[in-house]
């Protein structure tokens, strides 16, 4: 749809009509953009030299230049007569009979009529050459979409011509007026104005790249374009990132595709665009880790680096980004479930903290040995195996040493140890951390010994700091200590407990939970509300503080659906409706992680979503505790 369509009124006007002045200005403009930078004699101001200089080059035909001359000398000559009627900056042929009569007189001609005869075909032919410019767009001709999107982004009517050009890669008005509308913002950023001229040109480049990318996709056209030029904002003064994605094509692409998947996605890779060079081998990015081999690079980066921390903790962060988007790549690509995901992200952390560990360790001065006895504990997510990719990791520290300097230096160590972790540098950081968990809470110590810990779990924790247990497990650091918090945590949770006063806490517990995170809208709070995730977690960790004694194996970190599964084939639960809310629990981690790629703080659905596997986890929860 041509911009004249949507401006009828237009069609009097020689100027910015069609076939006008601004048609001959616009085609001149598209060939000095287009080779200017590499032909000097094309950066002429005026238009007419600039299309003669066409002609003498052979780019365009002489005698199509020599018309194209000779109807703009018409068309300019006509808006001098216009201006002088009333001494006004003027390009509308007037209303008034007798003012069209003495504009005709000006002009030589004896009648409007014979005006009018003469001018049309000057405006027919200056409006067939421009339209060729739009057919080499259709043969793709790349140099000449980016000249005219250039030629666009530089006009007086840049989000018409803009729109128009959008058109004709058959977007809809709409989304064209919509995309018009948010690539002139950016090209008006202050960020993108102080750009040189040929870094312009480059990012012109890339948009006209994205735009016949996105103009292919079927749907979240919109959404992917603001995500996308969000993005190139960011990198807008970063030459190399520009240069790489023009030059390769397919890595364009699957921004293009991660981006329309997932508004978390869009700002990872604009907050870390280093990340840009993962996507230059394909076959890379579909491979499954190989952990073993991963660890082992880690480690030599880090030796390489030995002695610089700051260094090694930018290598942290690079490479656990780089592992993590080869992952999201793979999960936006639907390569990988809900469960495996968290797997790999889980994986992934434990060698993160096994080797902040160990670097950290070499920055205590005061060390007494080699290899500390030291160890780290993961609760929540991480412990479970259901680390999500913005997860926070609950941690816990133990230790096993004798000597007199141990309490002092492995305080530092955990100070240290969350330092690297939490610090904000160039790259980011690596994880938040939450040390809650630990004896006696916040106001407890930083570091726990084995034995103290074995004491506080057996004489003064309090009930929900052993439903905590139930997902807990060793992950990093000196794996004799691992043994002993295993046995520790086994011992816990096989401890006979009193059934009804177990049920009494475990209801109060999530009461206060319920009542802390109140539900005001008209969606299901797939975490929060009743019959979502938490209580399918309290039942579990219910489960098993009252039948491990007589079932050891539930003491087994095998997962919530694992567990849930379990407790029916034994018969502590409906084995049918066991298998139900194992399903209402796979089904809620899915959607909920579909939410949070749209970078989403709750995750709440049509309540029509879940409300099967929600009955079923609040059958089950009447079941156990006897209440709604």
């Amino acid at each position: 749809m041509r911009q004249e369509t949507k401006h009828p009124e237009r069609s009097n006007n020689v100027k910015l009509g069609r076939g006008g002045i601004r048609e001959v200005e616009f085609l001149a403009q598209v060939f000095q953009l287009i080779r200017g930078g590499r032909d000097a004699s094309l950066r002429d101001r005026s238009t007419r030299l600039t299309l003669q200089t066409l002609a003498e080059k052979g780019i365009m035909d002489a005698p199509i230049i020599e018309k194209l001359l000779d109807s703009y000398t018409f068309l300019r000559n006509l808006e001098h007569r216009l201006q002088y009627l009333d001494d006004a900056q003027t390009h509308t042929f007037p209303a008034r009979d007798e003012d069209q009569l003495r504009i005709a007189q000006m002009m030589g001609y004896t009648s409007v009529a014979q005006l009018l005869d003469q001018l049309r075909p000057h405006r027919e032919f200056i409006a067939e050459q421009f339209d060729a410019i739009f057919r080499d767009k259709a043969e793709n001709n790349s140099e000449n979409e980016q000249g005219m999107l250039a030629v666009s982004l530089s006009s007086p009517d840049s989000e018409e011509l803009i729109a128009a050009h959008l058109t004709g890669l058959e977007f809809s008005a709409q989304d064209a007026a919509a995309f018009s509308q948010r690539l002139q913002a950016t090209w008006q950023s202050p960020k993108v104005q102080s750009l040189s001229e040929a870094s312009r040109m480059k990012l012109v480049a890339l948009v006209n790249n994205a735009l016949n990318i996105i103009a292919r996709q079927g749907s979240n056209q919109l959404m992917a374009w603001n995500r996308l030029l969000d993005f190139m904002e960011a990198i807008a003064r970063r030459a190399a990132y520009l240069a790489l994605l023009t030059e390769y094509p397919h890595a364009l692409a699957r921004v293009i595709r991660m981006m329309a998947a997932s508004d978390w996605a869009a700002k990872f890779l604009t907050r870390h665009p280093l990340l840009l060079d993962e996507l230059l081998d394909e076959s890379s990015l579909h491979q499954r880790p190989d952990w073993s081999a991963f660890r082992l690079d880690l480690q030599q980066h880090l030796t390489q680096h030995a002695g610089d921390t700051e260094r090694q903790m930018e290598t942290l962060r690079e490479m656990h980004h780089a592992m993590q988007f080869r992952l999201l790549a793979q999960d936006l690509e639907g390569q990988l479930s809900v469960e495996h995901l968290a797997d790999e992200l889980s994986q992934l952390a434990d060698i993160i903290v096994e080797a902040v560990l160990r670097s950290a360790w070499q920055t205590i001065a005061t060390r007494h040995k080699a290899e500390p006895s030291f160890a780290v504990i993961a609760y929540g997510k991480q412990g479970g195996k259901e680390l999500g990719y913005a997860s926070d990791l609950d941690v816990i520290f133990l230790y096993e040493d004798e000597d007199q300097e141990a309490p002092a230096n492995y305080a530092k160590l955990a100070q240290r140890f969350i330092t690297w972790m939490t610090c904000h540098t160039p790259a980011g950081i690596l994880f938040d951390i939450d040390i809650a968990l630990r004896p006696d809470g916040a106001s407890g110590l930083l570091v726990s010994s084995v034995s103290s810990f074995a004491r506080y779990q057996e004489k003064s924790a309090w009930l929900w700091e052993h439903q905590a247990l139930t997902r807990a497990r060793f992950c990093a650091g000196d794996a004799s200590i691992g043994a002993q918090f295993e046995q520790i945590r086994e011992q816990v949770l096989r401890q006979q407990r009193d059934t009804d006063k177990l049920r009494t806490e475990v209801i109060s517990m999530r009461k206060k939970m319920h009542d802390a995170n109140v539900n005001r809208s008209d969606l299901f709070d797939l975490k929060q509300d009743a019959g979502g995730m938490i209580d399918i977690e309290f039942i579990v960790q219910f489960l098993v503080l009252k039948y491990a004694n007589q079932y050891p194996e539930l003491t087994a970190n095998k997962g919530n659906i694992a567990l849930l599964k379990r407790c029916g084939e034994l018969g502590l639960i409906d084995l049918q409706l066991a298998n139900q809310v194992s399903d209402a629990y796979r089904l809620f981690r899915k959607l909920q992680h579909g939410i949070r790629l749209q970078g989403e703080d709750r995750a709440r659905v049509p309540p029509i979503l879940s409300e099967s596997g929600a009955n079923a986890t609040k059958a089950l929860w009447s079941d156990l505790f006897g209440i709604p």
